[in-house]
């Protein structure tokens, strides 16, 4: 009786273990099927840019297809709540910037860190017709003209968004924020004159810059950017301004540590490829290899940091 009473319970443990050693095999076999990576932003916006850098190489890299899915809207919040509510087995993964934890998610608790990828500054653009070449001349135009000056984001909560709002509160100026669904739209209007002002990503800005059609007024970097040696830093006229917007990727919470493991060590293999580094770095940023770890507490403290711009000028999703 003994016997047969021990020999059941192993039985029971082994069918126990079963479903654990199933999903440890599945992880460990990743991926078999095709990748989506959801970029929570219009196409033309810096994650939809990273994301198609960094996905085809991923592709060539493991052997599976990387398909980059755009899901813009209510400041990266629909997209984010897809990769929230997708299963945690690696198959849907998310594009994310600062700009995801700033609304209706919560980073560190619904997303699960993977990799860093890039830290981009933004570049204040102005349109030509504004009668401002430099930082200082633009704060009197604008204190001058109170609530005549459109600031124009890809969005409501969006990484561009925020940083005009900081340098509204640093610079003591008002200025009327106008969102769009993405970084294209807000960019023709800019170049149209329907909105004077953006804080714009470099991927987005410098070539309407070197055309010579947009005015760049600063970088928001703290020090200047190489792509445009000959432009200051706000925090040149407005002392403590600083703005940039991490980037990398994340998965849903729970997936096996095995997996995310596997992608933080091919994105950061491609941050050391030379080709595809040089594409990276001419977009104007820092490169973010590290653990995941190292990423979730670059989320952390960006998090902190934007919430306090956040709650002082009332963001709210839409």
């Amino acid at each position: 009786m003994k016997l047969l009473r021990r020999q059941f319970l192993y039985l029971a443990a082994g069918v126990a273990a079963l479903p654990a050693v199933s999903r440890i095999a599945r992880a460990q076999a990743y991926p078999l099927r095709p990748v989506r990576i959801i970029a929570p932003t219009a196409p033309g916006g810096a994650p939809d840019i990273l994301g198609r850098l960094i996905g085809p190489w991923l592709s060539e890299r493991i052997g599976q297809q990387f398909v980059i899915e755009n899901r813009p809207g209510a400041g990266t919040n629909i997209g984010t709540e897809v990769v929230v509510n997708a299963p945690p087995d690696g198959y849907t993964l998310l594009m994310v910037s600062s700009a995801n934890d700033r609304l209706n998610f919560v980073f560190l608790r619904d997303i699960a860190a993977v990799a860093g990828i890039i830290s981009l500054p933004f570049v204040m653009v102005v349109n030509p017709s504004v009668p401002a070449k430099t930082v200082p001349e633009f704060i009197a135009h604008a204190k001058a003209n109170p609530g005549k000056i459109s600031l124009g984001s890809p969005g409501i909560g969006t990484p561009g968004h925020v940083a005009g709002e900081l340098f509204k509160m640093m610079g003591g100026v008002e200025m009327i924020h106008v969102p769009y669904r993405g970084g294209s739209a807000v960019l023709s209007d800019l170049l149209g004159g329907q909105v004077q002002v953006l804080f714009g990503s470099t991927s987005l800005t410098v070539e309407q810059i070197r055309a010579g059609r947009l005015r760049p007024l600063a970088v928001t970097s703290a020090t200047r950017w190489e792509g445009l040696p000959d432009i200051p830093t706000v925090g040149d006229f407005v002392p403590g301004y600083e703005a940039s917007s991490v980037f990398g990727l994340g998965a849903p919470k729970k997936t096996p540590v095995q997996i995310i493991d596997k992608l933080n060590k091919e994105i950061n293999a491609s941050l050391d490829d030379p080709k595809l580094k040089a594409r990276l770095i001419d977009l104007g940023g820092t490169l973010l290899a590290g653990s995941p770890a190292d990423f979730g507490k670059l989320i952390a403290d960006d998090t902190e940091k934007w919430g306090k711009v956040i709650r002082a000028a009332n963001i709210r999703a839409e």
